[in-house]
């Protein structure tokens, strides 16, 4: 997958493991290739691992509040995926840019893309375009990639049974 800018399909990949994080390392490789990920090495239970811990840091950026909150998490996340970008051409894909060094294995690959993805996913669309659903009951995570930044539900549904909840909050009669 080029992941150039990294931002939406990157932060789609962590709001997916987050939400349905996988119980195994072939469903974490199946996921990756379906998300358009190339596997460059064999997935092993390391990667399942190193995954989840990315996606629990990831949680912490999401979870925390907009502004200097979020990116000192993001900072720390950053640093500890540090290397320099370099331009690829593996599997004969096309030269793009990758925020991390070569050869690495998957665990490590999702650390870097959770961590670059996101700090470009916020630093061009807002500090504020991640999110849990506005649901209470419901903790699904979601990037906000809609054009005016005001996405507040995880899904239509959602959005449907908090506004059936608003309207007979306020003691509206009910249609027959």
């Amino acid at each position: 997958m080029h992941l150039n800018p990294y931002g939406a399909d990157a932060v789609n990949l962590a709001a997916d493991l987050a939400n349905r994080r996988p119980t195994g390392v072939e469903e974490l490789a199946d996921r990756c290739r379906v998300a358009g990920l190339t596997l460059e090495h064999a997935v092993g239970p390391e990667d399942l691992a190193r995954t989840l811990s990315a996606v629990d840091a990831w949680e912490r950026v999401v979870d925390a509040a907009p502004g200097s909150e979020r990116a000192g998490r993001l900072n720390r996340m950053l640093a500890e995926a540090s290397a320099h970008p370099r331009l690829i051409d593996h599997a004969g894909s096309g030269w793009h840019l990758h925020y991390r060094d070569e050869h690495q294995p998957l665990g490590a690959v999702l650390f870097s893309l959770f961590a670059v993805g996101t700090a470009l996913h916020l630093a061009g669309r807002g500090m504020d375009r991640l999110g849990r659903c506005t649901v209470a009951e419901c903790t699904v995570i979601f990037a906000d990639t809609s054009r005016t930044g005001r996405r507040r539900y995880c899904s239509q549904r959602c959005a449907n049974r908090d506004a059936v909840r608003r309207h007979r909050a306020r003691g509206a009669p009910a249609r027959l």
